[in-house]
């Protein structure tokens, strides 16, 4: 792969590894209290299995994205690893999806099921979780312009080799 081929890609791993490891920092960082008729409750990330889940997402796909920023691109595994790239965009979509509909009920509640809407009280940790979901967008989005460059390149040296 020639070295303007291997730029382009280089720099978007590098943008998705800065937005998967923000996104985790920040999840990791979440936490709030409060205080609700002389009871005090806390809301951190590891209080629910969606919010660890997204973190470990972003994690693995941090850890993915480092070891392939160093990585040789004149390798003979590119397909392998634009399967792996589409795995990790996968992975990540699922995380963020999970993370909507938890924090959509932290926000707005569910009327129908009795649950109380929790932002109101622990704005700090929502507003993390949020800052959290953004930087998850922004990974989701750069891998999926990975994806669509690492085909654009499969596909181009396919058509060569016929």
């Amino acid at each position: 792969m020639s070295l303007s081929k291997r730029i382009p890609i280089f720099l978007l791993r590098l943008l998705a590894l800065g937005a998967t490891v923000s996104a985790t920092l920040v999840m990791i960082t979440s936490h709030d209290s409060a205080q609700l008729f002389n009871m005090k409750f806390e809301a951190k990330y590891t209080n629910s299995p969606t919010f660890k889940y997204f973190v470990l997402m972003n994690a693995i796909a941090s850890g993915y994205t480092l070891i392939l920023l160093f990585f040789s691109s004149k390798s003979s595994y590119g397909h392998l690893i634009l399967i792996l790239d589409l795995v990790m965009a996968l992975l990540l979509d699922s995380s963020i999806s999970a993370c909507l509909a938890i924090g959509q009920v932290g926000k707005n509640g569910n009327s129908h099921a009795g649950w109380l809407p929790i932002c109101g009280q622990v704005p700090k940790f929502c507003d993390h979780v949020t800052g959290a979901l953004v930087a998850g967008f922004v990974a989701a989005i750069v891998y999926f312009l990975i994806l669509l460059y690492s085909l654009h390149n499969v596909m181009n040296l396919f058509f060569l080799k016929t």
